[in-house]
């Protein structure tokens, strides 16, 4: 199928997917758009008459889209960037020693807990996963998606710094579990000509060069915006630095996704508040938030799609739902042991672990770093598991997000002896 028709019926169908949503629904639009076309998806699958050609014309414009390129390489980059655009630096920079260590210790305690289990798990299935491939699924499952749970938290009346650490870990966390994905790749690929030395030195390099990167991109934007004042040619510019700073730091080898990140925020925060004028803010705010909402409400109907191009057997099926406690779990320790460390010098709420466990939405990046492994079974294996966790954490954890957060505000307002849990958790000697 030609790129033009992929991209006109996949913009047809978020459109009317999004319209249903909207006006019957009523759901989260992530949600809503991944749930229908979920459905969509089974529904074609079933044995009824006269739905085999259109099974058939979807299912071959699904599978010739390279899911991994699509998001990796090209929605990843504007996705991240205008995520970093809208968020305040100076309150980020308020919780940075939490989000510096969810968005790094977590990922790793994470991939090594999730990658150990679940090479015991796949080998009492019957399963040949090498433990290399098993940490490359810790890896590539354990970055959370920040896409559907914020309107959520915001909807549940979630503090504003519960909102920030979530946004904050998740825009880094990506970068991150990238970098470690592609350096255990490496040893998966290499054996043992990479040593233990040379993967440091790598994931070194990818996370601080693209940091340097990032700021030296976003720098550059800076000097250009500052002497100009018109709206097309800034919005021109920040789309510039978007994808090229995102294209060059892929080429030289660096994170892409630190680069943009940074890039985002440096002039999300020094070039929005003191160089354009308002009339530009607002054409460079909408702009973004258009090319955001787009982006993802395309890629959440193309994750929903994508379980027709996925073969589920028996086994992959147990090994995908025993998966999902394995995951959460993980993702408990993962963030309740740097938690438990951090509250000897710095107040948490009550509930704090739960919502960061529960709240840790897995989305599309991670579908599309498992189908950026070699052709093979065991990638076919990894990625039935991961669609199964990523459909689990979307649309259950998801939609009962909003509950958790309200029946933690509810048991923290009893214990606090204070009904405002949202206003009193964002008090100084307060953290969520």
């Amino acid at each position: 199928m030609q790129l033009f028709n992929i991209i006109a019926v996949l913009l047809t169908l978020s459109a009317l997917f999004a319209w249903f949503n909207h006006r019957f629904l009523k759901l989260p639009t992530a949600i809503g758009l991944m749930l229908i076309a979920l459905l969509m998806s089974l529904f074609l699958l079933l044995p009824i008459p006269g739905t085999e050609a259109l099974e058939h014309d979807i299912r071959l414009m699904v599978d010739s889209i390279d899911f991994d390129a699509t998001v990796l390489h090209g929605m990843l980059s504007f996705l991240l960037f205008a995520g970093a655009l809208h968020v305040n630096l100076k309150e980020l920079a308020e919780q940075k020693w939490v989000i510096a260590v969810l968005a790094s210790l977590s990922v790793i305690l994470s991939t090594l807990i999730v990658g150990g289990v679940a090479w015991l798990l796949f080998a009492v299935l019957g399963l040949d996963i090498p433990l290399i491939y098993c940490l490359l699924f810790g890896a590539l499952i354990s970055p959370t998606d920040p896409i559907a749970v914020l309107g959520i938290l915001k909807s549940a009346g979630a503090p504003r710094s519960l909102e920030l650490k979530i946004t904050g870990e998740s825009l880094f966390n990506d970068g991150v579990a990238v970098v470690l994905f592609m350096v255990l790749l490496e040893i998966a690929i290499g054996g043992a000509q990479v040593t233990f030395g040379g993967a440091l030195v790598l994931f070194l390099k990818e996370a601080v060069g693209g940091l340097l990167f990032g700021l030296a991109s976003g720098g550059l934007a800076y000097l250009m915006l500052r002497k100009i004042d018109h709206y097309q040619v800034e919005v021109l510019i920040t789309l510039a630095v978007a994808s090229g700073a995102y294209a060059l730091a892929e080429h030289w080898h660096l994170s892409a996704p630190i680069t943009v990140v940074v890039a985002g925020l440096l002039i999300g925060n020094q070039v929005r508040a003191h160089l354009i004028s308002d009339q530009t803010k607002g054409h460079l705010d909408n702009f973004w938030e258009l090319v955001d909402e787009v982006l993802n409400a395309v890629l959440f109907v193309l994750l929903g799609l994508e379980v027709l191009v996925i073969s589920v057997t028996g086994s992959t099926l147990i090994a995908g739902l025993l998966a999902i406690p394995l995951v959460l779990a993980a993702r408990a320790f993962s963030a309740g042991v740097p938690v438990a460390w951090m509250r000897r010098f710095r107040s948490f709420a009550p509930g704090a672990i739960s919502i960061l466990t529960w709240g840790a939405l897995r989305g599309g990046i991670s579908v599309a770093l498992v189908l950026s492994l070699p052709e093979s079974e065991i990638r076919d294996v990894l990625l039935t598991v991961t669609y199964i966790v990523v459909v689990f954490s979307i649309l259950v954890q998801g939609l009962t997000l909003g509950m958790v957060v309200r029946r933690v505000g509810a048991r923290a307002a009893q214990e606090m002896d204070d009904t405002d849990w949202p206003l009193s958790a964002t008090q100084p000697g307060s953290e969520l």
